[in-house]
């Protein structure tokens, strides 16, 4: 999902780890400033000074937490490209500094509103399903994000799923739901996108066998049964 980005515009890689893109290479990020980029780059509108002091340096006092955001704001900046606009009261990554989130939640919302085109019907499925905001970091403010980006995701592969079997590519369907049912299988809403892209395949026993699993895991698990919606769609005779 990068390949189009002009070299000459530095690019925050946020997903798979926290990299910097300048000049068509990997700039290195001065000691003490990650933090601070990726907050940054995950509050694009902007942030209080204040505020983001507390949220990184929760364990000390505002005084020590407002000398780290310095700190680490002056280290940010020895950066040889420009990439932090700073007033005194808040702070902003710089007009044009792009972030590979901002890309991700901007496919996803084009296919999940109906305004895909066909560059975004060619993203390949696997690798969307694979990415991963910041692993390794458990801040309070890197889960809120990641929950909502793989939820995000989630449903962007479910409409996905939708938009392939409308363009006559099934098995290109199959695939891409079935990426988002691995990663949440109790979502009927992915459950039943998978079962209608492999009857629209052809594979009416593989539909039933993912449509009593589903019943199975269900009863399991939580001790219900799946909803008349689904139950029709599983079970209708196999259309000719």
């Amino acid at each position: 999902m990068y390949e189009d980005t002009d070299p000459e515009t530095p690019l925050v890689r946020l997903v798979g780890g926290l990299s910097l893109h300048y000049g068509g290479r990997r700039m290195a990020l001065p000691p003490g400033s990650h933090r601070l980029l990726a907050y940054l780059a995950l509050h694009p509108g902007g942030v209080d000074r204040r505020s983001a002091a507390g949220v990184l340096w929760p364990t000390v006092d505002d005084g020590r937490a407002a000398g780290n955001l310095r700190s680490a704001l002056w280290r940010l900046q020895q950066v040889s490209c420009p990439l932090v606009h700073a007033e005194p009261s808040s702070l902003a990554l710089r007009r044009g500094v792009e972030v590979d989130v901002a890309r991700l939640e901007a496919w996803a919302t084009r296919i999940v509103s109906g305004r895909a085109t066909p560059e975004d019907l060619a993203v390949a499925p696997g690798p969307i399903a694979e990415l991963e905001l910041l692993p390794g970091w458990y801040e309070d403010w890197v889960l809120v994000v990641r929950e909502r980006l793989h939820l995000r995701r989630v449903h962007a592969l479910e409409e996905l799923s939708l938009l392939l079997r409308r363009s006559g590519r099934p098995s290109a369907a199959v695939e891409a739901v079935h990426l988002a049912v691995q990663a949440e299988p109790l979502r009927e809403s992915g459950q039943l996108a998978l079962i209608e892209a492999h009857q629209a395949a052809g594979n009416w026993a593989v539909a039933r066998q993912q449509f009593d699993a589903f019943r199975r895991i269900l009863r399991r698990e939580i001790g219900i049964e799946p909803s008349p919606e689904l139950t029709a769609v599983a079970t209708a005779p196999r259309r000719r």
